[in-house]
């Protein structure tokens, strides 16, 4: 059997002024489970350019400067039960490149709705390190090197 492949993306840790990330509450998830910006990087597209596209899409604000960008690719792999049901049924899970970026904006300027199709019913600010308890298991362990790694983005400005 030969294994499917990891689709590639991004991610990132939004951390506002005083050191909390954004975290929001998938509007497919039937359960507690909230999780941090993050999707595909598109055919010839920069990481760094799909991360703000992303940004964009999915809080509708580019209103944020990239502070770091994660030295590896982090990757997960999809249950069993969600493997070719997720990402159109052609992936086993995703490798990411994961980046810290600082909001310089409001909260007014978070609008779930920019999208025609939204992904998150609702959103909050958390500590990063009480985000890998928040996620969902199968992405847990890459929330948990984010939260080690990014800490020291995780303070007031």
């Amino acid at each position: 059997m030969t294994l499917l492949p990891y689709r590639l993306g991004v991610g990132l840790v939004l951390f506002n002024a005083e050191g909390l990330v954004w975290a929001g509450r998938r509007i497919d998830q039937k359960d507690d489970a909230w999780q941090m910006p993050q999707g595909g990087i598109d055919d010839g597209e920069d990481p760094r350019a799909a991360v703000l596209r992303e940004l964009e899409e999915e809080t509708g604000t580019r209103n944020a400067e990239i502070l770091a960008e994660h030295p590896d690719w982090l990757t997960y792999d999809l249950p069993a039960e969600l493997v070719g049901r997720l990402f159109g049924g052609r992936y086993r899970g995703q490798r990411q490149r994961w980046f810290a970026l600082r909001f310089l904006g409001t909260d007014a300027d978070i609008r779930l709705d920019f999208h025609s199709h939204p992904e998150f019913v609702a959103w909050r600010w958390a500590a990063l390190s009480e985000v890998p308890a928040l996620c969902v298991p199968f992405k847990r362990a890459t929330y948990e090197i984010l939260a080690r790694d990014f800490a020291g983005f995780a303070v007031a400005t």
